[in-house]
Order: C-alpha cells, then sequence, then structure tokens
C-alpha cells in the first residue's frame, strides 16, 4: 500500500475501517489493514467522504466584485446588467487569475469537481479559452465541468447559438440555456428544443438555468422535460434552479415532478441564491425562492446543490464551502429529519458526482482515491460544525490539510476536547 488511513469512519456510519490506497486508487477497506505503507494517517474521530462536488457554478464571473462597480440593489438583473458591463473590459488572464484563485479556495475546502456555466455571448469567447486553459491547469487536483451558457439568451442575443457551437468544437463539456430570459414564453421553449437537439445529436449532457424567476406561469422545466423524454435523454439532462416552482400551483407541481421522475431529468437547487435573489417583489410573507427539494426527492428525481455564485454581480459573499451550501439547503427546505439532512450532505457529494458523470467517484473498492477527512462524526454533524477539511487527498495523495477546530472546554486549568456529538437512533 501507498498509503493507509487508519480507524476512519464512514459515511454510512460504519466506524473503525482501515482504508488501504495503491495506484491512486482505493485498494481495500477493512477494520484492519495488516502490514505497512510508505504513509499512513490516523483518522480516529475523522469521516472519510468522497471529496464535495459543486453541480452548478459561474467561474468565469468569480471574485469580480466590485468590477466595475458593486450592486447596489442586490437584484438578479441588476446583477445581469453589471455582467454586461464588465464583459467588454475583461482580459483573458485576469479571468484566468481569479478562477485559478477560486480553484485553491475550493480545494481548500475539499472540492474535487466543479461545473461552471461559461458565458458564450461574447464573440471573443474569451472567458470560454480563459477556462479551458484553467481547467487544463487544474487538472491534476480538480475536474472542470464547462457548460456552454448563452447568458443572454439563444434568440435574444444574436450570435449565441453560433458561439454556442463554437464553444462545443473548442471542447466545452455541456449545452446550458435560459429560456426564461429569452423575449417570449415561446421563444423560450423553441430555445429548449433547439438546445437539447444540438446535445443530442452531439451526444452531450445539458444543464439549463430553468425557470430562474418568482413567476408561477414560467414553465420551461415542462419543455425541458418532454424534450429529454421525446430525445430518449434520461440521466443526461438537468433543470437548475427552478425556483418558479416554488410558486406554483400545488395541483400542477402534483402532474410536473412525476413526470420529471419518469423522464430522468435531474435538478440542481443554488440555496445561498435562490433564496437572496428570489422574492424581491414581495413585502411579506416572502417567498423563500428554492425549489421544492424534498418533494423531488421524495419522488425520485436526483436533487445537487451548488454554490452558484462566490463575491460576483450577483453574490458579494460565499468561500467555496459545500458544506455551507447543504446547511442554507436544510435550513431553507426545513430539512430536518435524520434522512433529510443526511440527503443534504449527499446534495453535495454523491448525488452531483451521477449528475456530472464523475468516473471512478465514490468511496468503495476501485474508486479513485480522492477523499476528504473531516473532523465530524457523521454527516449531519459535518454540516452542523461545517467541520474541518483536517486532510483533502487527489489520488491518494495529500493536496491539502487543515488544523483541528475541535472545540475545548478548560476544566480545572486542564483542556479537554468536549464531544458535542449526540447518539442518534
Amino acid at each position: 500500500m501507498d498509503l493507509i488511513i487508519r480507524n476512519a469512519t464512514l459515511p454510512d456510519g460504519t466506524t473503525g475501517r482501515d482504508i488501504g490506497v495503491a495506484d491512486g486508487l482505493i485498494a481495500a477497506i477493512e477494520p484492519t489493514l495488516e502490514g505497512e505503507a510508505a504513509q499512513e494517517i490516523d483518522a480516529t474521530g475523522l469521516l472519510a467522504s468522497p471529496p464535495f462536488i459543486d453541480a452548478h457554478f459561474h467561474m468565469d464571473a468569480t471574485l469580480s466584485l466590485g468590477l466595475p462597480r458593486l450592486s447596489r440593489s442586490g437584484t438578479l438583473l441588476e446583477g445581469i446588467a453589471l455582467w454586461g458591463e464588465l464583459k467588454p473590459h475583461l482580459t483573458q488572464d485576469a479571468v484566468i487569475e481569479r478562477a485559478l484563485a477560486y480553484c485553491d479556495m475550493a480545494v481548500a475546502q475539499g472540492m474535487g469537481a466543479v461545473r461552471t456555466h461559461v458565458d458564450v455571448c461574447d464573440d471573443r469567447l474569451l472567458a470560454v479559452e480563459a477556462l479551458l486553459e484553467v481547467k487544463r491547469r487544474v487538472a491534476p487536483y480538480l475536474t472542470l465541468q464547462l457548460v456552454a451558457f448563452p447568458q443572454d439568451g439563444l434568440y435574444r442575443s444574436p450570435n449565441a447559438e453560433a458561439n454556442l457551437i463554437r464553444a462545443l468544437d473548442m471542447g466545452v463539456d455541456v449545452v446550458g440555456g435560459i429560456p426564461h430570459f429569452e423575449r417570449t414564453m415561446a421563444d423560450g421553449a423553441r430555445s429548449v428544443t433547439r438546445l437539447c437537439e444540438i446535445a443530442a445529436e452531439r451526444g452531450l449532457l445539458v444543464d439549463m438555468h430553468c425557470d430562474e424567476t418568482d413567476d408561477p406561469m414560467s414553465r420551461h422545466i415542462e419543455t425541458l422535460t418532454a424534450e429529454c423524454q421525446r430525445l430518449g435523454m434520461a440521466g443526461r439532462v438537468t433543470g437548475s434552479h427552478l425556483t418558479s416552482m416554488h410558486s406554483m400551483d400545488n395541483y400542477y407541481v402534483s402532474k410536473l415532478i412525476p413526470l420529471m421522475a419518469e423522464a430522468g431529468i435531474a435538478a440542481i437547487a443554488n440555496p445561498l441564491i435562490n433564496i437572496t435573489i428570489q422574492g424581491r417583489h414581495d413585502t411579506y410573507p416572502k417567498r423563500r425562492g428554492m425549489t421544492r427539494v424534498p418533494e423531488l426527492m421524495a419522488a425520485g428525481v436526483p436533487v445537487a446543490f451548488g454554490h452558484d455564485c462566490v463575491m460576483d454581480p450577483w453574490y458579494p459573499m460565499g468561500s467555496a464551502d459545500m458544506l455551507e451550501v447543504a446547511s442554507m439547503a436544510l435550513h431553507v427546505a426545513q430539512m430536518t429529519s435524520l434522512d433529510g439532512m443526511a440527503a443534504c450532505f449527499d446534495a453535495v457529494t454523491a448525488t452531483p458526482a451521477k449528475i456530472l458523470h464523475l468516473e471512478g467517484y465514490g468511496l468503495d473498492v476501485g474508486c479513485r482515491a480522492d477523499l476528504v477527512l473531516l473532523e465530524a462524526g457523521d454527516k449531519i454533524e459535518a454540516i452542523r460544525l461545517r467541520a474541518a477539511r483536517r486532510h483533502v487527498l487527489r489520488g491518494g495523495r495529500e493536496i491539502a490539510s487543515s488544523p483541528s477546530r475541535k472545540a475545548t472546554l478548560s476544566i480545572d486549568g486542564r483542556p479537554d476536547a468536549v464531544d458535542f456529538r449526540r447518539a442518534r437512533t
């Protein structure tokens, strides 16, 4: 063995397991592994997890907060306008520099993969070229999956379709869209059909910004579901945001969600952004805006969470911490049952890995030895404590680490560790 991780807790609750790593892969998981390895890590009291996956992000805009000015309203539309003001002044070097800084931040937080949308409505495709270069540079320690995103609308922006095709030819991985931003509902539906056909012809995945609005009549997810089924793309199509579902009539949703499950479509919620962008026209009561996560999960629709934005025109906060994302989702969706809290952890690990079609992901023999050792006793405690990422491994090699943050209490002058976990039955 190249590495043995001793006495770890596994995500399923199994305790006291040794994880053996050889040639960058998980070679064994046993109560006790005999012999020695080139390196050993004592994981007593630590939760071993596959790395965090951010299923929805905008890396071309990240860390651009204040350029060319700060958003005064914090609204979605001002954010879009700000991005439009910034685009002509972007340089490839600046986009690369900010993206690399973000990738370092994300890896330190235990991130293993990010699906990032990249704007293709700039005829220069400057951001596309920049993020393809970033993808190449970070490949040894972080997986990037790029989505060709016609941010100003496939039909609303004159060259968007031609630019999207160019981006795919350059090596962008996934077809994106934004039907609710087209000029009419009909144009939005037409864009969904066209984009799904492009993806089907090329054998690509689809991830579409869909119905990111408070309007309950914005129902492009229905069209996306129908196209997914018509083109035989089950398991390859994702609807992101879906915030209009928060406001839809319950009867209509009772029809829509089973259709999504039948078509094999996935959903991605972005809790930090959804609850700050949506409901801006409400007085009280205010809508939360996040899509119907527990109902989708109950119907068998795969649901993942994304960070969406960090310090950009749309969101002045953020730290690349997917446990913060999971925590916000847990609270907003009122998923405080034992199963619900555990599902929120899965929504930033195992579920997005399936949606992104990541190969070799997981905590089983034969999987890549991409692991995070968290200072937590289980998934729920990891979310509650925003657990320290004590060791971050890529292919069995440590690429980041952090010191213990375990709370201590002085008793008679003696510092004794306090374990705040409670038994869960």
